[in-house]
């Protein structure tokens, strides 16, 4: 018996559920449909209201027309037809509203056909006045014309507008009885909405169990995770210090091959032919650039290895300290230099170094033969919502390094930021392919954003943003993905 009570009372419920769905979703649509009528009648009266308007505005703009040429013919100051001219100008425009107003009326229609021939009249009659004197016989006859066509005019915008006005009163019973419908309905709704919550309350207790359960298996889910991350952390750090070690190791085979290929070269280049000598000189530049290849894979693998203290870093100086080194660089070029004051922000002083020294350097490199390079570095603070991925409110300072060089497609901008990436072949630039890289992780490590705008020969414009303090929640930085360059 109990059992055959509880299927019942199951059966109750769920009956009573779809009873209250249907009721639901029968006052939604209901009330939906009423809402939309109660906007339709709004419309109407906004409407009626506008056509009131125009008509009005008609009206106004005759009566300046009649003004001003009276006070012309009495004062004949030509100031006077100032506002004759000004209603000319806008008569047309407001009769253009008016027709697209009362498309749909067909009674107003043609009661504007009318009301534009008696303005047209009106106007033929005013600019035969404004041509007849004071003292001309024919001038009496034409004042008086005009005060007639006037009149009518006056009495025929007051029919349009007195229609107008008893559709309003129409239409706004048809919007005040739409809205009382509307708020009954809501009414019943929300009646309907509540005797749905009370039946549904044995629901949701099972759900808020079922819940509960799944988010103990979250937390469960989420600690494993977390030991996850730990674990890859401390696997990317031992990678890192790895490559750290590999690298500081390899120097020293690399100095060895460089110092015994220059002192083979010294004492016995003279034995040596052609081929032998061009073979020990490719010896040495290779053996060159794997030094350069190996110091840059250090600065870059130092960046996220060795964790300092954000301080405070005065840009000018690094910056300034930059361009003292490449002095007989920038003069041998002949370089025009552009440099504005830069901020002081909160950052490190060694990685801001390796990114104005590698930004530069580029500036330095690709340069166009026969064209005076042009270095200019400009600084403007701006809000973080001016990029996307920075955040909203908070200080940054946009930093664009400007060259006038060979600059390059911009279908390449996201190689150029990434490790061993060239768009020019090592015999045509220098360069390790890792300069750009590290600029990335740099800006990157800093929370702020890089980019680069350029043409081939026209030149190449990166973008650094910084931040001017460092002073925030870690919830509330961006994740690194949002520092990086947009692609294309």
């Amino acid at each position: 018996m109990n059992s055959i009570g509880s299927l019942l009372m199951n059966r109750r419920i769920a009956m009573g559920f779809i009873v209250a769905l249907v009721l639901i979703g029968s006052g939604f649509a209901i009330s939906f449909y009423s809402y939309t009528r109660y906007g339709d009648d709004t419309r109407q009266v906004r409407h009626t209201y506008e056509v009131i308007q125009v008509l009005d505005n008609i009206l106004s703009l005759a009566k300046d027309v009649e003004t001003s040429s009276r006070g012309y013919i009495i004062t004949n100051d030509v100031s006077h037809l100032e506002t004759y001219r000004t209603a000319l100008r806008l008569l047309p425009e407001e009769i253009a509203k008016l027709r697209g107003l009362t498309i749909d009326n067909r009674v107003q229609i043609r009661r504007r056909f009318r009301l534009e021939k008696l303005i047209n009249d009106k106007l033929a009659v005013t600019k035969s006045r404004l041509s007849t004197k004071l003292s001309d016989f024919k001038s009496s006859l034409i004042n008086a014309e005009s005060k007639r066509q006037m009149d009518l005019l006056r009495t025929h915008v007051a029919l349009m507008v007195e229609t107008e006005q008893t559709l309003m009163g129409v239409r706004i019973r048809q919007a005040d009885r739409s809205y009382r419908n509307t708020l009954i309905i809501i009414a019943a709704l929300s009646l309907l909405t509540f005797l749905t919550l009370i039946v549904l309350n044995r629901l949701l207790v099972q759900e808020l169990t079922h819940r509960q359960q799944t988010e103990d298996q979250l937390r469960a889910y989420d600690t494993q995770l977390r030991g996850q991350i730990r674990q890859l952390e401390a696997s990317n750090e031992e990678l890192e210090r790895f490559a750290f070690v590999a690298s500081h190791d390899l120097q020293e085979p690399l100095r060895k091959i460089q110092s015994f290929a220059n002192l083979i070269t010294e004492r016995y280049g003279n034995l040596f032919d052609a081929d032998s000598l061009l073979f020990m000189g490719k010896i040495s530049n290779s053996a060159e650039r794997m030094s350069k290849l190996i110091k840059d894979l250090l600065n870059f693998s130092r960046i996220s290895s060795h964790r300092e203290e954000f301080e405070p870093v005065l840009l000018s100086d690094i910056v300034q300290r930059i361009l003292d080194d490449q002095e007989l660089r920038i003069n041998g070029l002949n370089v025009q230099l552009e440099v504005s004051s830069l901020p002081v922000i909160e950052g490190i002083a060694s990685q801001m170094d390796h990114l104005f020294n590698n930004l530069i350097s580029n500036a330095l490199k690709f340069i166009q033969p026969g064209v005076q390079p042009l270095l200019r570095i400009a600084v403007q603070a701006i809000d973080g919502e001016c990029y996307s991925g920075l955040v909203p409110g908070r200080n940054y300072f946009e930093i664009t390094i400007e060259d006038n060089g060979i600059g390059f497609e911009e279908k390449y901008l996201d190689h150029i930021f990434k490790v061993f990436q060239r768009l020019h072949s090592k015999s045509a630039f220098e360069g390790t392919g890792i300069g750009l890289a590290i600029c990335k992780r740099v800006v990157m490590y800093h929370h702020g954003y890089i980019t680069a705008r350029s043409k081939p020969n026209a030149g190449t414009t990166f973008v650094v943003v910084l931040p001017e303090s460092q002073s925030q929640q870690q919830y509330d930085r961006p994740t690194s993905e949002t520092h990086s360059y947009p692609a294309g």
